[in-house]
């Protein structure tokens, strides 16, 4: 048997690194920038949630274009997107500025997980999509582990913002890889009759009709999944925009010497995005039901929120550093399941709009709770509240997975007949 959908998770890994990639770069560099142009940590938030505003709109438009035009295209328009936005916030003199060009990187950036999804669901059997979930999504913490300390190098060599158009170039040499080398199993010249039976072993049985927003909507899974989104997107966005200025402000971390915590952070994140994608499939192969494998990685994932949330309190940088590495591994491991409740619920041509859906939601999450508010709360009292909230919201995102998905079993789809709750 050929192993062609490996090489295709490669390109997903590599896509998903870059798309980090390009989005780090602000959250690094800001002790830098603010320096330059001035503004303080509301303003902050505001510039961050312009990103995760447009995110969120974008999810409205990306998941539905997938969906019709196929994940090919679609993700190369992603690509192409936001690394012409990546870029151009090197011309950028002011906050507004930069918010817009935020804002532009949010909205290209948003293809990358519908994309993903979707492209796991073409190329591997439900049995390995938590797992093959859990490797691309890798791609964010390798990102977030390596990056820094090339976007560091490039600051101290070049200045801030070459930084921004030197990361967003790579963007097009995975455009020129993408593009001629990725096709769905059935088109692929290179994947044996094997593999191919191998990817269809679970298959959905006849034609499914692509979905779009109003048809997915209908679903309770749909509104379970987007719900959990909401709920639980905002801590991984918190860290990421936060965590430079975090460990500056209560711990005096330089942003020479901010790569370190980050590299053991989300060193971390890497491990529990492949360990709990891996553990959920390993379950399900010694014959647990997929519902029951799902939602006991998930758990061990929200169990471990409310002592991570005790970082505000350590004494040390590097015991913050530790607790905080617990809390996105477990959500990277949360991540990565429940991302795969998409494919386990719903037909493959609708994975992108259901994804796309849930996206929306969680960046609306992210936007208020993560950016926004956080910046508003941060200038006035301090890091303490917002971390300490950000330790309940997995816990509570169990709950209304286990109440709306249910037992995840397959929705089946019929033209002739409107969608009916499960």
């Amino acid at each position: 048997m050929t192993r062609v959908r490996w090489f295709m998770l490669a390109l997903l890994f590599a896509g998903t690194t870059l798309n980090y990639l390009d989005r780090i770069v602000f959250a690094l560099l800001a002790p830098d920038i603010r320096a330059q142009i001035h503004f303080d940590n509301e303003v902050y938030g505001y510039i961050t949630g312009a990103f995760s505003a447009a995110y969120m709109i974008g999810f409205i438009f990306i998941g539905r274009l997938i969906d019709r035009v196929g994940t090919r295209i679609g993700y190369a328009i992603a690509v192409a997107w936001w690394s012409i936005a990546a870029a151009l916030h090197s011309v950028a003199h002011s906050a507004f500025a930069l918010g817009f060009w935020r804002a532009m990187l949010g909205l290209g950036e948003s293809g990358n997980f519908p994309a993903s999804i979707k492209a796991v669901a073409e190329w591997f059997p439900k049995r390995e999509r938590a797992f093959a979930t859990g490797i691309f999504n890798a791609g964010t913490n390798v990102a977030s582990m390596f990056g820094p300390f090339f976007i560091v190098w490039l600051n101290l060599r070049y200045g801030w913002r070459p930084c921004f158009f030197i990361t967003a170039s790579i963007g097009f040499l995975l455009l020129a890889v993408w593009l001629p080398l990725y096709r769905t199993p059935e088109r692929h010249p290179a994947v044996s009759k094997a593999e191919l039976e191998h990817i269809r072993s679970d298959a959905e049985d006849g034609k499914q009709p692509t979905l779009g927003w109003g048809a997915v909507a209908r679903y309770r899974q749909t509104w379970g999944f987007a719900a959990a989104k909401f709920l639980t997107d905002p801590l991984w966005w918190f860290y990421l925009w936060w965590l430079p200025l975090y460990l500056r402000d209560l711990h005096h971390v330089s942003t020479q010497d901010v790569p370190w915590p980050l590299l053991f952070c989300y060193g971390m994140a890497d491990l529990g995005s492949v360990f709990f994608g891996w553990l959920s499939g390993a379950l399900i192969r010694h014959g647990w039901p997929v519902a029951l494998a799902r939602k006991t990685s998930m758990g061990i994932c929200a169990a471990a929120m409310p002592i991570a949330a005790l970082s505000v309190f350590a004494p040390t940088m590097w015991t913050a550093v530790f607790l905080v590495s617990i809390a996105l591994a477990c959500h990277q491991g949360w991540s990565a399941n429940l991302f795969t409740t998409t494919s386990d619920v719903f037909p493959k041509q609708a994975v992108g709009s259901v994804v796309g859906f849930g996206g929306c939601a969680g960046g609306l999450g992210g936007a208020l709770f993560s950016s926004v508010i956080p910046g508003i709360i941060i200038q006035r009292f301090g890091f303490t509240p917002v971390v300490l909230a950000m330790g309940l919201l997995h816990p509570t995102a169990l709950l209304v997975v286990h109440r709306l998905m249910g037992n995840l079993h397959p929705i089946r789809v019929d033209r002739q007949q409107a969608p009916a709750g499960a």
